[in-house]
């Protein structure tokens, strides 16, 4: 039961190895207790019992009832240790995978499967603390147990205790075996796993879809689907531990077979005594637990060895996008937005999405980017907070590369409002205060004013009201409209709206485009228009057309010099006004 990842996961162990030395400690003094059990058996039936002395009876029975009472208070010590250890290594690593994911790129959690992640979270982490909390322990206990028990027994009777380490060889030989295959299943299983937990999220979260077209049918077949995949899995799994649990059951039994009827013969021959062959059979039964918790514990050690090599898939991803060696915060940012050179194709693509723009847009200017669907508008906003870093060239704030700035302090200065608005299930003030948790009661205030997202003042609870998971409990509108909120609040140095008001009605936009012209007059501001209307907000409009700035100017200028440019907001227009 080898694994290069569970043995790394020591380091999470070793701040609780003095718990852990205790567990083991109280378990082995439990062991001790209980293998002397059998020895003070054989003092009373070959002392006071055959020579009828009360007496004795019941000092020996004193003395094991007092063994009994050290092993049950030794059992209670090591279950109350357990929960704080083992809790704790669980805790601690669920922390660092979950800071690692904050960590990596946008580009990691495009190509993975939230249900993926979901389940390495939850059910991998939980398999690990349950081998480190018990089998771990008990596979040093039940190896010493072993070992003790065997010397007492060659102490007894030496021929039947060689036959007793011989019936050990079929175990060992098929543990091997065992945890081979048992290993390979178990990754199976958890990968299966992960994958019915992604399609029961995408079920959950796109309910009503499912239900607007009528499909909970074809979703069902498809969870059905998984769902019997993982049934099979778990059944496979089954089935190696019924072959290998039939033969841990078969083998103590036959060896009790055996000793009792070599036993029975000693006795017959006066070379071992009654009380010799009852304390003999009695360590032998202590032998029956370990065995058969061998299985268990092999079986729990190789799922927790599969769960081990999918965290640290995880945690052995490197972030490729991390602050470089040398970065320095920008504690003040006047908001000058340079782009040199940028190129940018997606990680794994030959296909460059953006090349060679250009661009330069001076503190308190707003500068929109229009271009046809797919023209890389909303990659090239996404550059800015380096959700994505740039294949070649360069992105300058202040004169400041932004890959020479730390994250946190770019990303300090900036306020982004995305077209599909993400909220998470908290209260709308938490909502709104997730990017500038110091912003005060009047910024929240003239933040919801802007974005004419004050009707969270007639929600139930008004700005502690909890909006559901991913703000679902809301109007589109009124997502977007606190997104924008959300954005704003803390008076961002630079601005980056992609398409921030594509679901408003014309009398909503008309008045948030009047606050935001407000806001936006002291704030540098990029926005991905996809709406005609929203260009009033903009000083300058960058024509972007085959991945690169086709065109510079007001928007008088490029509507009366660049015909795509006429071309591209005549076809929004109609569609809007459809």
């Amino acid at each position: 039961m080898s694994s290069s990842a569970l043995w790394r996961v020591r380091s999470y162990v070793r701040p609780y190895a003095a718990q852990m030395i205790t567990m083991t400690l109280a378990a082995l003094i439990g062991l001790g207790a209980a293998t002397v059990v059998p020895l003070v058996t054989k003092a009373v039936i070959d002392g006071p019992i055959a020579r009828h002395e009360h007496r004795g009876i019941v000092i020996l029975a004193g003395l094991a009832l007092g063994l009994g009472v050290i092993e049950a208070a030794s059992a209670f010590l090591r279950r109350y240790v357990l929960a704080d250890a083992a809790t704790g290594m669980e805790t601690a690593l669920r922390d660092d995978l979950y800071a690692h994911l904050q960590r990596l790129p946008v580009t990691f959690h495009d190509g993975s499967q939230s249900g993926q992640l979901l389940s390495r979270a939850v059910s991998d982490i939980a398999v690990i603390r349950r081998f480190v909390g018990f089998g771990l322990v008990f596979l040093v206990v039940n190896t010493a147990t072993f070992a003790a028990v065997l010397v007492l027994l060659l102490q007894l009777n030496v021929p039947l205790a060689i036959l007793v380490a011989v019936s050990s060889i079929p175990v060992i030989a098929s543990s091997r075996s065992f945890e081979r295959d048992y290993r390979a299943a178990s990754r199976k299983l958890q990968d299966e796993t992960g994958n019915l937990t992604t399609v029961v999220e995408e079920a959950a979260t796109g309910i009503r879809i499912i239900k607007s077209f009528g499909r909970h049918p074809l979703v069902g077949t498809r969870f059905r689907s998984s769902a019997r995949v993982v049934y099979d899995r778990s059944m496979d799994q089954v089935r190696l531990k019924g072959r290998f649990f039939a033969i841990l059951g078969l083998a103590p039994n036959l060896t009790l077979a055996a000793v009792l009827l070599g036993g029975g013969m000693a006795v017959g021959r006066g070379t071992m005594t009654i009380g010799g062959l009852v304390a003999f059979v009695s360590l032998l039964l202590m032998l029956s637990w370990p065995i058969e918790a061998l299985g268990e514990i092999l079986a729990m050690g190789e799922e927790a060895a599969s769960a081990a090599e999918r965290i640290y898939e995880v945690l052995d991803t490197e972030p490729e996008i991390s602050d470089r060696p040398g970065a320095q915060p920008l504690p003040h940012a006047t908001g000058r937005l340079q782009f040199r050179g940028v190129t940018f194709a997606y990680p794994g693509s030959q296909q460059e999405i953006l090349h060679g723009i250009d661009l330069d847009v001076e503190p308190g200017e707003t500068l929109a980017l229009v271009g046809r669907t797919g023209c890389g508008k909303t990659t090239l906003v996404s550059l800015v907070p380096r959700l994505y870093d740039v294949t070649s060239g360069s992105i300058e704030l202040d004169g400041h590369d932004i890959r020479d700035l730390t994250l946190d302090s770019l990303r300090g200065h900036l306020g982004v409002a995305f077209e599909d608005p993400i909220l998470f299930s908290a209260s709308v003030r938490e909502t709104l205060l997730l990017g500038y948790p110091d912003a005060s009661d009047d910024e929240v205030a003239s933040a919801l004013d802007t974005a004419q997202a004050n009707f969270v003042y007639d929600l139930p609870w008004g700005l502690d009201t909890r909006v559901g998971e991913q703000g679902l409990s809301l109007s589109g509108g009124q997502r977007q409209r606190l997104a924008l909120a959300r954005a704003v609040v803390g008076r961002p140095r630079v601005l980056i709206l992609d398409d921030p008001l594509s679901s408003l009605d014309v009398h909503t936009e008309a008045l948030v485009e009047e606050a935001l012209s407000r806001v936006l007059a002291g704030t540098t501001a990029l926005l991905a228009v996809h709406r005609p209307s929203t260009l009033a907000l903009a000083d300058r409009v960058a024509f972007i057309d085959g991945g690169t700035v086709a065109a510079v100017g007001t928007h008088s200028h490029l509507l009366d010099t660049v015909p795509e440019y006429r071309e591209i907001l005549s076809q929004e227009a109609e569609e809007v006004s459809r």
